[in-house]
């Protein structure tokens, strides 16, 4: 195992423990805002985003883009400092959590209200967190958040108590993200397809005015907002007026807008216009999300890839080195683990990752997998092909290259392109081989996603030693406990090659020169409180 981590740590309070999580995200903006002058407030951003955000609801999405849209009118009761990863205030201005994490207790900050101009109080506290239970599986990703939650007990009119019957040593973190973001409570009221298409009120520093499928999403500025991040760089109002998010799903459209001035800023900033971008004059903002790398979701069950030694062949047969010259930027990191190297508890496990084309011949010769007149093995009549069923835009490029390192082992990868309701749709019935995909979560927690066979079991997994230690990192009061859980997760699902990962998700945004103040979250969203336009 290699010594290479970034650890956990943990502030102790009166007893309790609250959870301080190490760096989670590396990002670099490209504005000098001291050069530029002082903010000044005004005008529409319009920024052109590569898909259309299908849901606005934060607690029902799953999508990146639509998470940079509704992490402005949504806030949240803590957030986490980009740089640091430690846990700071937001809406709860201080917290204790027991010895066990099962028992969270907040303070509320005063004198913050809903859009609407309902109170946010402890009330507002629990219709939020039971309406985000009561979704179920529609809280894609905040139902794995709230993994054995109680209930919410109001203590007082600024106080409340969140409890579990199972530890959740992640809970702090799954708090601070946009999944996770706090709705009024008539919102909770309305039946979730009505929130997906807009009915949603925050108290956030923006306010969604309306969204049309397939256009547009447009927000204006909360009037007397005063209670931002402790992450912010200013206090009151945000400085523009309204955001318009344009619908601009092809690359090329989206890069032309941007320098024809039709937009300000664009997002999937494609890797080979990055340079050209940014010698032209353009600002590029880039981040390595944390959370799961890009990886190929497998399907353990299918009838090629429950044989372990053909996933562990596959993962040795991909060039990862030959990858990143072709495919990435000098920025971007292969994958050296299941976690990218900016999550926290994160450790190099790249010994299972390896390139070894020999060792992965021998692998398939050793489990009868014999090669064919057409470079292909096939064992007992059947073929040793495997589909990806593609439903991402994108990345068809990196799929080739992929095919092209697999057919080198004599393995057959059909790149099967559909919608993102197809591919998902697949997950849900198993009708797959490999699905690309990747968790953005500034947490190890991130691993349960995927990987626990109490949930949903997207990869059909068996139950193995793997759920006791997703189980331990999530119950873990000490971080280094958390670190030995995490390590042995993380080795467990390398070392079977539960997914194939191929290297660390990476987010780029593109601005106008005049453009200033846009900011990474932890969990690669953008946030446009602090953002202004230069005159």
């Amino acid at each position: 195992m290699s010594a290479i981590r970034r650890p956990g740590r943990w502030l102790a309070t009166t007893a309790l423990a609250a959870v301080v999580l190490s760096a989670c995200s590396s990002g670099s903006a490209s504005t000098d805002v001291s050069a530029a002058g002082d903010p000044v407030s005004g005008g529409t951003l319009v920024y052109g985003t590569s898909a259309d955000p299908i849901c606005v609801d934060p607690n029902q999405t799953d999508l990146t883009a639509t998470r940079d849209m509704v992490r402005q009118v949504a806030d949240s009761l803590v957030d986490a400092d980009p740089e640091t990863g430690e846990i700071v205030p937001w809406l709860a201005t201080s917290w204790v959590v027991n010895d066990n994490a099962t028992a969270f207790d907040f303070t509320l900050r005063s004198g913050v209200t809903f859009s609407n101009g309902e109170a946010f109080d402890a009330a507002a506290v629990k219709s939020y967190l039971d309406g985000v239970r009561d979704l179920g599986g529609r809280a894609v990703n905040a139902s794995s958040y709230l993994e054995g939650y109680v209930g919410t007990e109001v203590t007082g009119t600024d106080q409340v108590r969140v409890t579990f019957d199972v530890p959740n040593a992640s809970f702090l973190q799954a708090l601070s993200t946009v999944n996770m973001g706090i709705l009024s409570p008539s919102t909770y009221r309305l039946p979730p397809e009505q929130r997906c298409l807009g009915q949603i009120v925050g108290t956030g520093a923006f306010v969604l005015d309306h969204y049309t499928p397939t256009q547009e999403v447009v927000l204006t500025k909360r009037a007397g907002y005063d209670w931002p991040s402790a992450n912010a760089a200013h206090t009151g109002e945000a400085y523009l007026d309204s955001v318009v998010f344009r619908v601009i799903p092809e690359a090329s459209v989206r890069v032309g807008s941007l320098r024809s001035g039709d937009v300000d800023i664009i997002n999937q900033v494609p890797t080979q216009d990055e340079e050209n971008l940014e010698a032209s004059g353009f600002g590029l903002l880039t981040t390595n999300n944390p959370g799961t790398v890009s990886e190929y979701l497998t399907n353990n069950a299918s009838p090629v890839l429950k044989d372990e030694a053909v996933r562990k062949a596959i993962q040795l047969g991909i060039d990862r080195e030959e990858y990143k010259a072709t495919i990435l930027l000098p920025r971007n990191n292969v994958a050296t683990s299941i976690l990218s190297s900016t999550t926290p508890y994160y450790t190099d496990f790249s010994e299972y990752i390896r390139y070894a084309p020999d060792e992965a011949e021998k692998l398939l010769d050793d489990a009868g997998w014999k090669v064919g007149s057409d470079g292909i093995r096939a064992k007992d009549g059947q073929r040793l092909s495997v589909t990806l069923v593609n439903g991402q835009s994108g990345g068809t490029a990196a799929y080739e290259l992929v095919a092209q390192h697999l057919q080198r082992i004599g393995v057959e990868l059909v790149i099967k392109n559909v919608s993102r309701a197809e591919m998902l749709a697949a997950l849900d019935t198993g009708d797959y081989d490999f699905v690309p995909y990747g968790f953005t979560r500034a947490d190890p927690a991130a691993l349960t996603m995927h990987f626990s066979t109490k949930r949903n079991n997207p990869l059909h997994l068996q139950p193995s030693e793997l759920e006791t230690y997703l189980d331990a990192q999530a119950a873990a009061p000490v971080a280094a406990d958390r670190q030995a859980a995490v390590d042995k997760a993380a080795e467990y699902i390398l070392e079977h090659a539960l997914v194939i990962v191929l290297a660390e998700q990476s987010i780029a945004h593109a601005h106008d020169s005049t453009v200033h103040g846009v900011a990474w979250e932890p969990g690669a969203q953008i946030s446009l409180y602090d953002t202004w336009i230069q005159g």
